[in-house]
């Protein structure tokens, strides 16, 4: 019994460190050779502080305290800065992790998949390919009966729109 709950207790940690270092640490610095589809200055007229926080600084949000972790409502999430439609609520989940998680986006041809090597560990960026802005990033530790992905996004990178 204390081996499994030990386990539990340790996937937990892992888990939500995956997607966070820290409750509200920003996980990198603008990289100035990344392509985006408008000059920092330029988004940062467009976005709140907290989006382009997130968006054109790859930062984090912290977990259980953000706008979409713990909406069951049906409806789409969109781009925060382009309106594009990117996830639906029948792809959501419950990670456990305080961040809105999903098995897919609506469309593959509308993220890409980059790799992020910041703070000594890979892992994969999940951008909007329209724009060159971080959205979240994507775990093989979903659910296998859907895919076994999980999409962690960030609430501050998109916005709900209800059916």
């Amino acid at each position: 019994m204390k081996k499994s709950i030990l386990a539990l207790l340790i996937l937990t940690v892992v888990t939500t460190l995956g997607c966070q270092l820290s409750s509200g640490q920003q996980l990198k610095k603008f990289d100035p050779k990344r392509k985006m589809s408008k000059a920092p200055a330029e988004w940062k007229k467009i976005l709140t502080p907290n989006e382009y926080h997130i968006m054109v600084e790859s930062g984090t949000e912290a977990p259980f305290q953000n706008a979409y972790h713990d909406n069951h409502q049906k409806g789409v999430y969109v781009s925060a800065a382009t309106g594009e439609v990117l996830f639906t609520s029948d792809d959501k989940f419950d990670s456990g992790t305080g961040w809105p998680s999903f098995v897919k986006p609506v469309d593959s041809k509308k993220i890409e998949i980059v790799k992020d090597n910041s703070y000594g560990e890979t892992r994969d960026e999940v951008i909007e390919k329209s724009t060159g802005l971080h959205l979240g990033h994507v775990f093989d530790d979903g659910p296998a009966d859907r895919g076994g992905k999980r999409y962690c996004m960030n609430s501050g990178a998109l916005k709900f729109i209800k059916k």
